[in-house]
This record gives structure tokens, C-alpha cells and sequence, in this order.
């Protein structure tokens, strides 16, 4: 048998995926059929599926060592840990981070370890708050590309984290603003890409197409802030949430952003790293901007959040800045 005590991050979590939290390897039907035989308890009364969670409930399972070790993977080991990477805001639900440029939010396909989301976890187990054994793992609300910093949404919580992937799903009262470098001016200066997208999940590639085809609906909102004799920086908001949309969108009206080496103009990319050592894709989740939010994201209600420019992207736009200014 397995008795557990629900943390304070779990609370709000349905019965159901706190079990399959804890027997992560066991098939579905087994869990089901631990819920039909009544070998779930809480608190000493069987309870069903949806039965909602609260913090200091004691959940018992029925079910043997041998059957523990078959459906329990060890977890990675993680070492409390100091984020080394900026928090501009956190509270006991949410958490919000800087993210630079390079690096992983969540691990891929080929196993990487180096994440945002293992930093973060070795952060809150450094602060006391995540242990790595409860039924709930603090997550991400939403990604970035690898090569895109900034702005980064964390759940701490199982009722902040769905409060936050409810609220960019929805998208009426949040704003994300991206900064991206792209080649030329686009024109107009300010406008709306409105162009559908169809991505290739088997090459990991996005392209513009038609709703016939599949495609899903896509807008960007654009205008530029800044101009030089190549390139602009253009501020762009997104309003719907689509992969590599930004990146595709510029690429589909004839300004790529610089160094982007899957929908970028290659040359321009060359002339880039030859001049200023420029290498990875000009791309920034700049702000983030909260509207009427309730609930346990009420203390984000009107706030705004400023992801900070790397020191190699000011010195880059520095560059720019005085060659303009010598001619």
C-alpha cells in the first residue's frame, strides 16, 4: 500500500492525475481498474476519478512493492539549486522568468537536460516549496523557441498552472509582445500578417497555407520601431498562439528575421556573422501585459513584466546604431 499526503501545490488537482503522477509507468487500464476495485482511497473513503484534492488529504493506494517498482521510474536527480536566470515576478502560485536565448524550455526528443524547467525545479527545491515527490510538477504555461528569449509563465501550482494555460489559451487578458530584428522595412511600417499555417510535424517546419489544406488561422500585428540600411526592429504581437508563427509570418512578407537558419534569407545571415559574429535568430518575448485576471493570478491585474535585452543584442543594435550614424 502507498499513503501520500497532498502537498499545498496539489490542492485543486483532480484524484485521477494525482495517481497517474505517482504510478507514471502503469497502463490506464490498470488505474481504472484500481478506481472500479475501490482501491483509492482518501482520507479512508473510496472516492472517484474526479474527486478534487485539497492540501493535507491523505491518499491511499492499493497496490503491492512489486507492482510500485514496475510502475514508478526514478526521477532525475536534481540538486537544489539558486535559478541562475532573471525572476521578475513570483508569488506561492506563479512564477515568471527570463529566459535567454539558447536554451530549452522543456526537454526535446533527443533527451536534453540542460531545460529551463529542470532549472526551475532545482530553484523551488532550493527554496523549500518542491520536494520532487509530489503528485504535481510545477510546469511551464506556454514555450519559446530555443533561440528565442525571454518571457516564460510557470505554474508552481496545479490550480496556477491551469489558471495560466487557461488565460493564454483564451488571450483576452493577457498581451505578448515579441521584438525581432528582420530583414528590410516591411511596408506598410504597421500592419496585420494575416496568413493561415500548416506545420510539417515530422520535419518541424511551418508553412503558409490555405484552411483547405489544414492549415489553422494565424494573425500578427507588426510596426516597426526602428529602421537602419538593411534591417528594422519590429515590434510584433501575436494574436493567435501558433508555432514559429512570428518567424514565418515576417519570412511570408519578405522580411526573415536576422539569423533565423530555418526561414531566414541565408545570405543576409552570412554578411551577419561575418560582420558582428552574429549567429542565432533575432527574436524576443520582450513583454508580457496582464488585464482583469481573478483569481490566484489577481496579483498580476494590470501589471506588466520587461524581459531585458542580452548584452550581445544591445551591443548588436549599438553597431547598427553607429553605423547609421556615420553616414
Amino acid at each position: 500500500m502507498l499513503e501520500l499526503e497532498v502537498r499545498p501545490s496539489s490542492e485543486g488537482q483532480r484524484l485521477l492525475k494525482f495517481v497517474k503522477a505517482y504510478l507514471r509507468e502503469a497502463p490506464l487500464s490498470f488505474i481504472y481498474r484500481l478506481f472500479r476495485k475501490k482501491d483509492v482511497k482518501v482520507n479512508g473513503h473510496w472516492e472517484k476519478e474526479d474527486f478534487v484534492l485539497s492540501s493535507g488529504d491523505r491518499v491511499r493506494i492499493y497496490v503491492t512493492e512489486e507492482q510500485l517498482a514496475d510502475f514508478r521510474r526514478k526521477r532525475d536527480i536534481l540538486e537544489p539549486r539558486e535559478l541562475p536566470y532573471p525572476i521578475l515576478y513570483e508569488d506561492e502560485n506563479i512564477l515568471i522568468v527570463d529566459k535567454p536565448s539558447g536554451l530549452l524550455v522543456m526537454g526535446d526528443s533527443k533527451g536534453s537536460r540542460n531545460t529551463l524547467a529542470r532549472a526551475v525545479l532545482s530553484h523551488l527545491m532550493w527554496e523549500g516549496c518542491y520536494r520532487g515527490e509530489e503528485g504535481f510538477t510545477p510546469s511551464p504555461a506556454h514555450r519559446l523557441d530555443r533561440n528565442t528569449g525571454g518571457l516564460v509563465c510557470f505554474g508552481k501550482t496545479d490550480r496556477g498552472l491551469k489558471a495560466l494555460t487557461a488565460l493564454f489559451q483564451e488571450k483576452e487578458e493577457v498581451e505578448k509582445v515579441y521584438l525581432a530584428l528582420a530583414k528590410g522595412v516591411p511596408s506598410p511600417r504597421e500592419g496585420t500578417i494575416d496568413a493561415p499555417l500548416l506545420k510539417d510535424e515530422k520535419h518541424g517546419f511551418v508553412k503558409v497555407a490555405s484552411i483547405s489544406e489544414g492549415a489553422k488561422t494565424a494573425r500578427t500585428l507588426y510596426r516597426v520601431v526602428e529602421s537602419f540600411s538593411e534591417v528594422s526592429l519590429v515590434e510584433c504581437k501575436i494574436i493567435t498562439g501558433r508555432t514559429h508563427q512570428i518567424r514565418v509570418h515576417l519570412a511570408h512578407i519578405g522580411n526573415p528575421i536576422v539569423g533565423d537558419a530555418k526561414y531566414g534569407d541565408f545570405a543576409l545571415n552570412r554578411a551577419f556573422k561575418e560582420r558582428y559574429g552574429w549567429e542565432h535568430q533575432f527574436l524576443r518575448a520582450r513583454s508580457l501585459s496582464f488585464g482583469e485576471v481573478e483569481g490566484v493570478l489577481a496579483p498580476l491585474r494590470g501589471r506588466t513584466f520587461l524581459s531585458k535585452l542580452s548584452l550581445r543584442e544591445e551591443r548588436l543594435l549599438s553597431a547598427l546604431r553607429e553605423e547609421e550614424r556615420l553616414k
